[in-house]
């Protein structure tokens, strides 16, 4: 966000020396050191204090081992495994814990007081099959996540960033499907949801334009509430656009 530019007061002629800039002179980055990635996120925020309280207490239980990413390990035992990308405070990953018991979902935000809001309502639900991390979501992916790991990767109402000058910080991208397809399995699909007519649009773009997805309208997962962005969504008088990508071999 910019700050209002301050209005000039005076009526003589020539140039105001308050609006005079500096050419802006981007410096060549020292050797061996790379730009920084493109994130598709923003980090908001303070931690309360019981944020705060939630994380020292019920994450302990719920995340993950460091290293790499080990579904057995993590979870004590071995069965589907399905990876939510950014969960905000939860509904949809604890429900699915709860409708699917036999399987296991590790939920994933940056937002950090979404995610103890989470813990504490998986707390109460009692849902065993239920892991969560803290973090990025890409960097995982790329350096704990082995080649066909995941049975399914759900992607509900991500930041649609609106602007055209912010299109490449969308999470459905030729780059971010390359990464998906590397860590799903075989048979394997991503879910998405959404209620921007614009981002559905582009996701079925780079997905036609995409060698290892199929894309295919569908009708909404009976098992997710309608809490959150789609709830707003609707409220609004916006169309929700649910997504299936099937891996294709």
């Amino acid at each position: 966000m910019s700050d209002d530019p301050t209005e000039a007061t005076t009526h003589e002629a020539g140039p105001d020396p308050r609006k005079a800039h500096k050419a802006h002179v981007v410096p060549d980055l020292p050797a061996g050191v790379k730009p920084a990635r493109v994130r598709t996120f923003v980090r908001r925020g303070r931690l309360s204090s019981l944020t705060k309280d939630r994380v020292e207490r019920l994450a302990p239980a719920r995340s993950l081992p460091e290293g790499p990413f080990d579904a057995t390990v993590a979870f004590g035992r071995a069965a589907p495994v399905v990876l939510e990308i950014g969960c905000g405070h939860g509904h949809a990953a604890i429900a699915y814990a709860a409708a699917f018991p036999d399987h296991d979902i590790l939920a994933m935000d940056v937002h950090t007081p979404g995610l103890a809001r989470m813990l504490a309502d998986a707390d109460g639900a009692g849902v065993p099959n239920l892991r969560v991390e803290i973090g990025d979501a890409v960097l995982f992916l790329e350096e704990r996540v082995a080649d066909a790991t995941f049975d399914a990767v759900h992607l509900f109402f991500p930041d649609p960033w609106r602007k055209q000058k912010h299109t490449k910080r969308r999470f459905v991208s030729s780059a971010h499907l390359d990464l998906l397809a590397r860590v799903l399995k075989r048979g394997g699909h991503v879910l998405i949801a959404t209620d921007q007519d614009f981002y559905a649009e582009h996701a079925l773009a780079e997905v036609a334009a995409h060698a290892r997805f199929e894309a295919h309208r569908i009708e909404r997962p009976q098992w997710r509430p309608r809490e959150g962005f789609e709830a707003k969504g609707v409220a609004a008088g916006r169309t929700i656009t649910e997504l299936r990508l099937d891996l294709v071999p």
